[in-house]
């Protein structure tokens, strides 16, 4: 890495707290000033202007959120306890990941009159949030392990509506109580609702069998 890109780095890490906290349109020049410890020329040498730079700050943001949501995932084996735990690190990470709570939240409230290009990278965001947790649903239905009749785009919606609205009401409140008791309900729902009442049973096994149970049943009546 080179020095500038190094300095370039160093500004949007800094900056990157400062967009979250204060949005856009609050960030004023003396602010990224202070907290880069550079001059106007000095920021905008690398970078075309405000814009392009909140962009960076958010792509940045939003990359140390996703990273802390997917802590120690993948080596969870059951695919449902994977959802589960995506949910535990999004309310017990929250306050330590990004300064000034959740990007994606904090950039879509703003940018929804505002800045189309902030929009466009917060809508970027959540669909690969949305995808991410498909593929676990998608892959945990592969594996048997979630029921075959889950929508996985649709749960997992579900679970970020579920989630962002929990954090929107604790954070007005000022209460944890809220991303709590979203996330035993989602705990429960996926427990109830999505995970598989037998795994060890292939689908395509678990079909057959109830085409023979259906037969039986049939021949039995006549």
């Amino acid at each position: 890495m080179t020095k500038g890109e190094q300095t370039r780095r160093e500004i949007v890490e800094k900056a990157a707290p400062l967009f979250n906290q204060k949005g856009y349109e609050g960030t004023s020049l003396s602010d990224l000033m202070e907290a880069t410890g550079l001059k106007k020329g000095g920021i905008y040498r690398h970078f075309s202007g405000k814009e392009a730079l909140a962009t960076e700050a958010f792509d940045y943001a939003w990359g140390k959120a996703t990273s802390g949501r997917l802590d120690g995932v993948d080596a969870v084996e059951n695919h449902v306890d994977r959802l589960k735990k995506t949910i535990a690190n999004f309310v017990e990470m929250r306050a330590g990941l990004v300064a000034g709570g959740c990007p994606l939240m904090n950039t879509a409230v703003e940018s929804d009159d505002g800045n189309a290009v902030l929009r466009a990278r917060a809508r970027k965001a959540l669909r690969s949030w949305t995808e991410r947790l498909a593929k676990i649903t998608a892959q945990g239905i592969e594996k048997n392990e979630i029921d075959v009749r889950v929508d996985p785009k649709k749960l997992s919606r579900l679970i970020i509506g579920s989630l962002e609205g929990a954090l929107l009401i604790s954070r007005l409140d000022m209460d944890q109580g809220p991303l709590r008791d979203i996330r035993q309900h989602l705990d429960d729902y996926l427990d109830r609702n999505v995970r598989a009442r037998n795994p060890a049973l292939p689908h395509a096994q678990e079909r057959r069998s109830g085409r023979a149970r259906s037969g039986t049943k049939t021949e039995a009546r006549s």
